[in-house]
């Protein structure tokens, strides 16, 4: 079985950050989770907050979940009376619970403090580190991800340091920082 990694909605909001998670993923770095909650947060913020397209919102969660048909978690509703964490979190805990995630990846770490996550198992996770863990683990299949990310983007054409600026931004400045060192361009070999 697959390393199992629940992904908190502001994971997977920005465009970029969102395909490099799902990305890696698709590689077989580790199975992503969410919920149809997740699902509809993010679809409502793309559009209310991001002015994204309704449309094409919804377009880009459907590429989501026909990428990842297994991702979506339910049944979660009874466990979030359970739980201790902050209440607008309590449906991303219970779904990351009932996926059996290792990890819960989020920016919100103050929502799900250790002590409501322990006995359930799951850590929460900045993104950061957990894109840091995934190079560390399988620096050569993450450089492959990312070579295919770069060569996805065609209007506009996307170099590698580009994306990289971008993430940076998005909030995953020591993954980026540290993907600057590896040279996979000489990466051919699976790790």
């Amino acid at each position: 079985m697959a390393f199992q990694a629940f992904l908190d909605t502001c994971v997977l909001y920005g465009a970029t950050l969102c395909d490099v998670m799902l990305t890696v993923a698709s590689y077989g770095a580790y199975e992503p989770h969410w919920s149809p909650d997740v699902i509809a947060e993010l679809e409502r913020n793309l559009v209310v907050d991001a002015a994204v397209a309704p449309e094409a919102a919804a377009y880009r969660i459907a590429e989501m979940e026909l990428a990842f048909p297994q991702a979506s978690v339910t049944g979660y509703g009874d466990l979030m009376t359970t739980l201790t964490c902050h209440p607008k979190g309590r449906h991303v805990l219970a779904a990351a619970v009932l996926a059996r995630s290792e990890v819960l990846v989020t920016f919100n770490l103050n929502d799900f403090p250790e002590e409501a996550l322990e006995p359930l198992g799951v850590r929460a996770v900045h993104p950061d580190d957990f894109l840091l863990d995934q190079l560390d683990l399988h620096p050569a299949l993450v450089g492959r991800a990312l070579t295919s990310l770069v060569r996805r983007y065609t209007r506009p054409t996307v170099t590698l340091p580009s994306v990289l600026t971008t993430l940076a931004r998005a909030g995953v400045p020591v993954f980026a920082q540290e993907v600057r060192r590896h040279d996979f361009a000489a990466t051919t070999k699976d790790d």
